[in-house]
C-alpha cells in the first residue's frame, strides 16, 4: 500500500498494492497500521456508499461542522470519479485551495480527506458506485454544503452546469464568500 502526498499535504492518496493471477485479483483496500504510518491516526466510525446512475453527476461538495465534523476516506467500487476536496480551515495557509483526483474502480486508490475540508465529487461513467468511510456519524444538525461550481474555487468540473445531474441541496449551497467561519 502506498500513501502520497497530494497539492495540500493533509489529504493523501492511498494506492492499495494489488496481487493479480488468472482468477484476477486481491488487494488490502484499509490497513490501519499503515495508514498510522502515514500520519493518518483517524478512527473510522461508518461506512457509507452511493451509486449515481448518469454520468455527469455531482455530489457535493459536503462536510459537517463540530462537533460532528468527518474525516473521510473515498474510494471507487464501480465506475470513475473526479474527486475534490476543498479546504475549509481559515487558519491554513490553503485555505479555499482545491484538491481533484481522477480515481477509478480499475486503479482502485483511495483518497483520505481530513476534518476541515468539504468533500464532493463528480461520475465520469454511468452507474459508478462510490464507498466511504467517515470518524463521525451522519449528523443532519451539522450537515452542510458549498457550492460546487463557485468560480472562486476553481475547480475544473468535467461537466457543465447545463448538463450536470445535481440534488436541490447541492443546488441550493452557498458560495465560499458566504459560507462563513466553519472550521
Amino acid at each position: 500500500m502506498q500513501v502520497a502526498e497530494t497539492a495540500i499535504a493533509d489529504v493523501k492518496l492511498i494506492t492499495p498494492k494489488r496481487f493479480t493471477d488468472d482468477r484476477g485479483w486481491f488487494e488490502e483496500r484499509y490497513r490501519t497500521d499503515v495508514l498510522q504510518a502515514a500520519g493518518i491516526q483517524d478512527l473510522f466510525v461508518q461506512d457509507n456508499m452511493s451509486f449515481s446512475a448518469r454520468n455527469g453527476t455531482v455530489r457535493g461538495l459536503h462536510f459537517q461542522i463540530r462537533p460532528s465534523a468527518q474525516a473521510k476516506l473515498i474510494g471507487v467500487l464501480s465506475g470513475a470519479i473526479l474527486d475534490v476536496a476543498v479546504d475549509l480551515r481559515r487558519s491554513s495557509l490553503t485555505y479555499g485551495r482545491h484538491v481533484s483526483v481522477s480515481m477509478s474502480a480499475e486503479l482502485g486508490q483511495l483518497l483520505y480527506v481530513p476534518v476541515g475540508f468539504a468533500h464532493g465529487f463528480c461520475t465520469l461513467e454511468n452507474s459508478t458506485l462510490v464507498t466511504y468511510k467517515t470518524t463521525a456519524y451522519y449528523d443532519p444538525a451539522a450537515d452542510r454544503s458549498l457550492a460546487w461550481n463557485d468560480t472562486v474555487l476553481g475547480i475544473q468540473w468535467p461537466v457543465s452546469a447545463e448538463s450536470v445531474t445535481l440534488s436541490p441541496k447541492d443546488r441550493a449551497a452557498p458560495s465560499l464568500a458566504h459560507l462563513g467561519d466553519v472550521f
